[in-house]
């Protein structure tokens, strides 16, 4: 069992996971915020469940996931509250910058117009590389519904044209 200060030390190592996570689930700053504090206080609350020697990004993920479900998404829909900007989020510095925000963009956005449910699941288990199993018990669906989702969300994006990089400018441009 984990003493209270390597609990909290062990926690405060997610907090940039957990806060992405937020923003895909919520896409708002404040409220990905807001989520990362209800989880982290859930997780505090109910330290003991934890098991050590466990992956507690794998707890803290589903904990996070089932605040959203069950407060923050109805309470965002009775709400309104806009969604964050790809292009607003991503900052770029010199070319090669650019050619990535620009790339970078144009791939947020389209797996942004994915549903709800495939934008999660290609989320977690292709940006934060959890196991299908993992994808699974943290949306607490079977691992079919996760391979049948990311398949799904394949084909969808798969039907896109090739990303278009910047065309790079005349030599003759720059001085």
């Amino acid at each position: 069992m984990f003493s209270d200060q390597a609990f909290r030390a062990e926690l405060g190592q997610h907090l940039a996971r957990l806060w992405r996570y937020g923003m895909l689930l919520s896409r708002n700053r404040h409220v990905a915020e807001d989520l990362v504090q209800a989880t982290c206080v859930r997780a505090l609350e109910r330290s003991g469940q934890y098991v050590a020697g466990t992956r507690m990004d794998r707890w803290l993920l589903s904990i996070l996931h089932s605040i959203w479900l069950n407060e923050v998404r109805a309470r965002r829909v009775r709400q309104g509250q806009g969604v964050a900007d790809a292009e607003s989020q991503l900052t770029f510095d010199g070319e090669y910058a650019a050619q990535t925000h620009v790339m970078t963009a144009q791939v947020i956005r389209r797996v942004d117009a994915l549903p709800e449910t495939q934008r999660e699941t290609v989320y977690l288990a292709y940006v934060e590389g959890l196991s299908y199993r993992e994808v699974a018990e943290i949306l607490q669906v079977p691992i079919g519904t996760v391979m049948s989702r990311l398949a799904t969300a394949r084909l969808k994006l798969a039907e896109y044209p090739p990303l278009q990089a910047v065309p790079n400018s005349p030599a003759g441009d720059r001085q």
